[in-house]
C-alpha cells in the first residue's frame, strides 16, 4: 500500500487541468520540468510566463523529506514556529550517523548506542508533529524515497544535496537547506529563481560495460561542476526510455555534482515496472491515466533547441564507461584514456580500496551487475586485491539481495557488508590503514570526491566510476587495469578476461524485506513532550540570529580569504563532525578549518588583528565576534557547492560574519546565506578579488539603502593609507531583503505566526 495515497489521487485528478491552464497561459508546448512547475505554482504567484534565470517565483512543493544530520537543525528551527503539525508529509531518515568500520550488524549496534540521544531527539519529534521516521538501518534517504514516496509530476524539496535522485521517478525532486524546508512545513510558500533548462538527448542503448552511472559521469565532463548552476536537466530520447527507473535515479542523483537545480526523466514503462515492483500499483495505474501530462510535449523533444536553453546530445550506443576524478567530480576520463591519466599524473597505481553501493548506485540492478563480476571471479579463481565493501542503499535492498545471492557473491571474493547508511560516501568510515597520511588511491560508485571527504585524507585520490567498474578494479587492485581489454593471472598463473556484466532491472521474486525500519507518527501527539538537556554536547536549542546594522558593516575585518575550491566541505566538514550537527556552537569549532588562507597557502591558520597573533579559524572567528567587530569571508568560484548542509551558512553567522563575497556561489548555499540573514554577494569585476590585502580594514556602503538590483559599494581601506572601492553584486529580491532586515527567514516566520 503506498504512502499518501489520497494526496497522489487528488494530484493526478487535477494535474490535467493544472497543465492545460499553463499550455494556455504560455501559449506553446511545455516541457516537463514546466508541467510541474506550473503545475506547482503557489497561489502568491499568478499564473502567467516567468523568465527562466530571472523571475524568483512561488511554488507549493508536496512533501519535504531530511536525513538525520540536517534534520537535526531543520527541525530545531521548525519547533521555535509554533506549529502542531507540518503542512504538508514529511520524513526523517537516519543514514547519516552510523560509521561504517567492521561490519553492518556491529555497526548499527553501535551508533544506535552513540546517537540515541539524537536518535531519540529525532524520533520524538516526528511523534510529536506527525513526521514518519526511519529508523537507523532502514536505508540511505534517496533510495528510501525511491522506493516509497516519489512519483512522477510530483514537486518535492529535500534536506540534502542528493534529492533529485527522485528523478528516476519523473519527480522534480529539488535538495535544500533546512531553513527552506521550514518554510513548506510550516505551510509558507517556497521560493526558487525560475530555473533554466538543459535537455539532455539520448540516444541508442547501453551495452556491455557502459552503464547510467556513465552517462551522468560524462555529462558532468561536459558541463563542469558549475555548468548546471541555476537550470534543471531534462533527460529524453529512445536513450532515456531504454533504461531502468533506478538507473535513471543515479543520473539525477549525481546531477547536483553539476550544480543543477535539480534533473528529471518523463514517465515511460520502466517507472511503471518499477512502481509494481515495489508494490505500488496504485500509482502506476493513477499515473498510467494522465501519462501525457508526465513527460514533455512531443515538440519539445522533436526541435529541443527551442525549448531549451542549452542542449547536449549523448549517443548510449558508443558511450564509454567512465572514472572521474580526483578530487573533483567533473575531472572525465573515458576508460580507454585512464590508464595514461593514472601514469601521466602520478596518481598512485596500486588501488587500496574499491566501494559500491550509497544512495547512487545500490539498486538491485546495480549490485546484480556488480555481483556478475564478482560471480566471474570466483569461477575464474580471482580474489579482490583491494579492500572491498558494499553498502546497501535501504533495508528492502538489502533483504532481497540477500536472498538472492548478491551478497554472498561479494563475500567470496573478500567483500564486506556494510550498514545500509551513507558511511564512507560522506566520510562516516573508520578506514583499515597503515599510514592515514600516505598518499594512496580509492574508486567508489559514490558521487562526490573532495579532498578528504571520504576518509579525511588530503592525499586519497578518490575516483568515481560505476558498481561493475569499480568491482573490476577491487578484483585488479591496479588503477591501469581496463576491464574491457586487459586480462588478469588468476591463482593457477592463468590469464584470464572479465567478460561485460549482467544484471536483472528488477527482482524475478519480487522484493522482500522483513522490517522496513519505519515507524508512524503517533496518532496522539498531546502527551508527547520534547526536551533538550542544557548540557547536551550533541543538541541545543536555538536563540535567534540578531538583525545586521549599518555600523556592523563599517570597520570589519578578514575572518578568510578562501583560496580555490572552497565546498560546504571546506567550510563546515562531514565525517566525525556530523555528532555535533544539532548543536550549533559546537560544530562551528569546524569552521573554515580545511579552507586555503589565500595569504600563507596553509589551512586553519588566518591573523587575527585584534590579537596581532595567527589562529585557527574559529579561534580567530570568536576573537572578532567577543571583541565587537564583524568580519567577512572571501572566496572564489563555484563557491559553496556540494552538499546542502545549511551549517555552512549558520556557522560562519554564529560566529560575527555579516558578509560573504564570492566570484560566483553555487546555488543552495546563496540562499542558505540569505536564509540566515547574511549578505551573500559577488564581484562586479572577479579581478577585484586580488585587490584585498590580510589586513584591510572593510566597509559596506548602501546597506540600508539596498534594494532588488541595485549594486552596492564596498570600501577597502588598506593599511598603507590608500583604499580602493569596488562594485559587488547580489540577487536579493524584496522578500530576501526582509529576511535581512529581521535577521533571518526563520525570524521572519515567527513575526508572522505571532512568535517574535
Amino acid at each position: 500500500m503506498p504512502f499518501d495515497l489520497d494526496m497522489l489521487k487528488a494530484h493526478y485528478e487535477s494535474l490535467p487541468a493544472r497543465v492545460n491552464a499553463a499550455k494556455q497561459a504560455l501559449g506553446r508546448p511545455l516541457t516537463l520540468t514546466e508541467k510541474i512547475l506550473y503545475a506547482h505554482l503557489h497561489a502568491d504567484s499568478p499564473l502567467q510566463s516567468y523568465a527562466r534565470g530571472k523571475d524568483y517565483v512561488f511554488f507549493a512543493p508536496d512533501r519535504v523529506a531530511m536525513q538525520d544530520a540536517t534534520a537535526q537543525m531543520a527541525l530545531l528551527q521548525f519547533m521555535m514556529c509554533g506549529r502542531d503539525k507540518t503542512a504538508v508529509p514529511s520524513t526523517v531518515h537516519c543514514d547519516h550517523l552510523i560509521l561504517a568500520k567492521d561490519g553492518a550488524n556491529t555497526d548499527l549496534k553501535t551508533a544506535v548506542d552513540v546517537n540515541s540521544e539524537v536518535y531519540d531527539f529525532l524520533s520524538g519529534v516526528s511523534n510529536k508533529y506527525g513526521i514518519g521516521f526511519w529508523k537507523p538501518g532502514a536505508g540511505i534517504i534517496h533510495q528510501t524515497v525511491l522506493e516509497n514516496y516519489a512519483f512522477p509530476g510530483g514537486l518535492m524539496i529535500g534536506t540534502d544535496s542528493h534529492t533529485p535522485n527522485a528523478g528516476g521517478l519523473g519527480m522534480l525532486a529539488i535538495g535544500v537547506g533546512g531553513a527552506d524546508a521550514v518554510d513548506v512545513m510550516v505551510g509558507m510558500p517556497w521560493e526558487l529563481k525560475m530555473p533554466k533548462q538543459i535537455g539532455v538527448k539520448l540516444t541508442g542503448k547501453l551495452n556491455g560495460w557502459a552503464s547510467a552511472k556513465d552517462v551522468i559521469l560524462k555529462v558532468a565532463g561536459i558541463l563542469t561542476v558549475k555548468g548546471g548552476t541555476g537550470a534543471i536537466v531534462e533527460y529524453f530520447g529512445e536513450g532515456a526510455q531504454s533504461m531502468s527507473c533506478t538507473g535513471k535515479g543515479t543520473i539525477c542523483n549525481m546531477g547536483a555534482e553539476i550544480g543543477a537545480t535539480t534533473s528529471t526523466f518523463g514517465y515511460d514503462d520502466s517507472m511503471s515496472r518499477y512502481f509494481r515492483a515495489t508494490e505500488r500499483d496504485d500509482v502506476a495505474d493513477l499515473c498510467d491515466s494522465v501519462k501525457e501530462y508526465l513527460t514533455g510535449d512531443a515538440e519539445c523533444y522533436a526541435s529541443p533547441e527551442k525549448y531549451f536553453d542549452q542542449v547536449i546530445e549523448i549517443d548510449l550506443n558508443t558511450l564509454e564507461p567512465h572514472v572521474n576524478g580526483p578530487y573533483t567530480p567533473d575531472l572525465a576520463w573515458p576508460i580507454s584514456e585512464f590508464a595514461k591519466a593514472v601514469r601521466d599524473n602520478g596518481y598512485p597505481q596500486k588501488l587500496e580500496v574499491g566501494l559500491i553501493g550509497s544512495c547512487t548506485n545500490s539498486s538491485y540492478e546495480d549490485l546484480d551487475r556488480a555481483a556478475s563480476v564478482a560471480r566471474q571471479a570466483k569461477t575464474k579463481k580471482l580474489v579482490a586485491k583491494a579492500e572491498f565493501t558494499v553498502t546497501p542503499g535501504s533495508e528492502q535492498i538489502r533483504y532481497t539481495v540477500n536472498r538472492d545471492g548478491q551478497l554472498a557473491a561479494f563475500e567470496e571474493i573478500g567483500g564486506v557488508v556494510m550498514a545500509n547508511a551513507c558511511g564512507p560516501c560522506i566520510g562516516q568510515w573508520s578506514r583499515h590503514t597503515d599510514d592515514p597520511n600516505r598518499a594512496n588511491s580509492i574508486i567508489t560508485s559514490f558521487n562526490r570526491n573532495f579532498s578528504k571527504r571520504n576518509d579525511g585524507n588530503p592525499q586519497t585520490r578518490s575516483f568515481v566510476a560505476s558498481p561493475e567498474i569499480v568491482t573490476a578494479f577491487a578484483i585488479a587492485g591496479d588503477l591501469t587495469f581496463n576491464p574491457l581489454t586487459d586480462t588478469l593471472i588468476n591463482e593457477d598463473g592463468v590469464a584470464v578476461k572479465l567478460d561485460p556484466p549482467s544484471g536483472a532491472e528488477l527482482p524475478a521474486k519480487g522484493f522482500a524485506v522483513e522490517d522496513a525500519g519505519y515507524q508512524a507518527p503517533a496518532a496522539d501527539s498531546s502527551q508527547v513532550v520534547i526536551s533538550v538537556s542544557p548540557t547536551s554536547e550533541r543538541l541545543q536549542l536555538l536563540t535567534p540570529f540578531k538583525t545586521i546594522t549599518n555600523d556592523q558593516v563599517k570597520g570589519m575585518r578578514i575572518l578568510i580569504k578562501a583560496k580555490g575550491k572552497c565546498t560546504t566541505d571546506h567550510i563546515s566538514m562531514a565525517g566525525p563532525w556530523l555528532e555535533f550537527r544539532g548543536h550549533l556552537q559546537n560544530i562551528s569549532k569546524n569552521t573554515f578549518i580545511s579552507a586555503i588562507n589565500y595569504f600563507n597557502g596553509e589551512t586553519n591558520k588566518v591573523l587575527n588583528l585584534v590579537t596581532n597573533e595567527y589562529h585557527a579559524v574559529p579561534d580567530s572567528g570568536l576573537a572578532y565576534r567577543d571583541a565587537g567587530v564583524s568580519t567577512v569571508v572571501f572566496g572564489e568560484e563555484n563557491y559553496g557547492e556540494g552538499s546542502s548542509r545549511e551549517h555552512a551558512a549558520m556557522q560562519p553567522r554564529f560566529l560575527g560574519v555579516k558578509a560573504v563575497v564570492v566570484k560566483s556561489f553555487a546555488r543552495i548555499h546563496e540562499t542558505n546565506l540569505k536564509k540566515q540573514g547574511m549578505l551573500a554577494l559577488t564581484f562586479a569585476n572577479p579581478e577585484d578579488y586580488e585587490k584585498i590585502r590580510q589586513d584591510d580594514s572593510i566597509d559596506i556602503e548602501g546597506f540600508d539603502s539596498m534594494e532588488p538590483g541595485k549594486s552596492i559599494t564596498m570600501v577597502l581601506n588598506h593599511s598603507d593609507g590608500t583604499s580602493d572601492s569596488i562594485e559587488l553584486l547580489h540577487t536579493y529580491n524584496e522578500q530576501q531583503i526582509d529576511w535581512l532586515r529581521a535577521g533571518s527567514a526563520l525570524n521572519k516566520i515567527r513575526q508572522e505566526m505571532g512568535m517574535a
